[in-house]
């Protein structure tokens, strides 16, 4: 069970305000303990991660205005100027970039398949999948894409998607490059089990592919040793941090993608 900090409880819920104590005490809100984060960082080089959708825009019907508040950019530019930051979404990279529109940070799209920075990493990516490029203001960059050899087969995937869902009002299937995004916020109650059974019985011919659930969407992925967690460690390595004791990262998000980078 999932609670909400900000949910009000009334008398007559005091055995659900019960569990959501006893909930709470393993698992304490950053903000209310920021006071003892501040101690812990002490002198260490604070590294900051975040998610997109849910964390830095709200939660839309039509992922396509998942828009960021002015407000919201303003905060990550600032973040951006005094700490290493970086968005690691299941949005495409290109998406993500065209949503937030801040050259000072750092994005990792596709759940962290589809990642863009400075240098390689030694540790954490087969040199492969990294490639050189230049961004837009003539800076080399590294374009890191453990995916690459599964486009083709997306491409398939998405069409199939698309005419298996056509029928179910409501359902979008989203093309996130390295995945696909099949949402379900806007269909019936009724239909979204029949939705589900159809995606899943579909990619059982897909062996090498995996589906993983979050807020009312299905994330369709390629099976590889690769999520939001290895990401972290990848962007920390190509940033000069992962060897450092001296490096305190911070992950914010919302999403059950985001607990591989909580473990980390």
């Amino acid at each position: 069970m999932e609670f909400n900090p900000k949910e009000r409880f009334d008398d007559k819920d005091t055995i659900i305000k019960g569990s959501y104590d006893v909930w709470l005490k393993n698992h304490p809100s950053a903000l209310s303990s920021f006071d003892e984060i501040k101690r812990v960082t002490g002198e260490k080089q604070i590294v900051v991660f975040l998610d997109y959708d849910g964390t830095l825009s709200p939660i839309v019907n039509d992922p396509d205005r998942a828009y960021m508040s002015d407000a919201m950019r303003s905060a990550v530019r600032k973040v951006g100027k005094h700490f290493p930051t970086s968005i690691i979404s299941g949005r495409s990279r290109d998406k993500v970039f065209q949503f937030v529109r801040l050259n000072n940070i750092y994005y990792a799209g596709s759940h962290g398949m589809d990642i863009s920075t400075p240098s390689v990493s030694l540790y954490y990516g087969n040199h492969k999948h990294q490639t050189g490029t230049i961004d837009e203001k003539g800076n080399d960059m590294v374009n890191f894409c453990p995916a690459q050899e599964f486009l083709p087969r997306i491409q398939t995937i998405k069409v199939m998607l698309q005419e298996i869902t056509r029928g179910i009002k409501g359902a979008m299937v989203e093309d996130n490059k390295f995945c696909l995004s099949v949402h379900f916020r806007c269909v019936n109650e009724d239909n979204v089990v029949v939705l589900k059974e159809k995606v899943e019985s579909a990619m059982k011919s897909y062996k090498d592919f995996r589906i993983s659930e979050g807020k009312e969407v299905m994330e369709i992925r390629p099976n590889i040793n690769w999520d939001k967690g290895l990401a972290l460690q990848y962007l920390l390595d190509t940033l000069g941090f992962e060897n450092s004791s001296e490096v305190l990262p911070i992950y914010i998000g919302d999403d059950k993608t985001d607990e591989d980078a909580f473990k980390v």
